[in-house]
């Protein structure tokens, strides 16, 4: 069914173009391109480079408190996980108080990687061609939108 806009032009709800899913995918999948040759020199992934943020701001988390701060499911998580900790950013050791608690904390490598990452935010803003404003508000409208996905039905 079309809706009328203002001026009287019929919009094609059902067109691709007309769709927030598909302009979402597609961004997505732009801007995570960007990042791909800035992280190529650090050995990451993207959602690797994710965790290593999540990390950077608070070391000995658990792998739940990880999955629930990254918006992933654990089992999703752990290879993740064994991969930084082969390639010796993080470490894995069991909670001294509950041995099913697994903690993942940064090895003196990881935390050294940081010193480079602090240059990858500006690095994609210019690839971008926004400043930090239009950022800001770009990831505050993502996060409202967000959040109103996630509200119950």
């Amino acid at each position: 069914m079309a809706a009328e806009s203002d001026d009287s032009e019929e919009i094609d709800l059902l067109a691709l173009e007309n769709q927030v899913c598909f302009a979402l995918v597609v961004a997505s999948r732009s801007v995570l391109s960007l990042y791909r040759p800035v992280l190529e020199p650090l050995g990451l992934t993207h959602p690797q480079y994710l965790v290593m943020l999540a990390l950077w701001s608070e070391d000995g988390r658990s792998v739940g408190t990880l999955a629930t701060t990254l918006a992933l499911e654990p089992a999703t998580l752990s290879p993740l996980l064994k991969r930084l900790e082969s390639a010796g950013l993080v470490a894995r050791r069991r909670s001294a108080s509950d041995e099913r608690v697994l903690v993942i904390e940064l090895t003196e490598e990881g935390r050294a990687l940081r010193t480079q990452a602090e240059l990858i935010p500006q690095k994609i803003a210019a690839s971008l061609g926004m400043d930090t404003a239009q950022l800001t508000a770009l990831r505050s409208t993502l996060h409202t939108l967000t959040d109103a996905a996630n509200l119950p039905s």
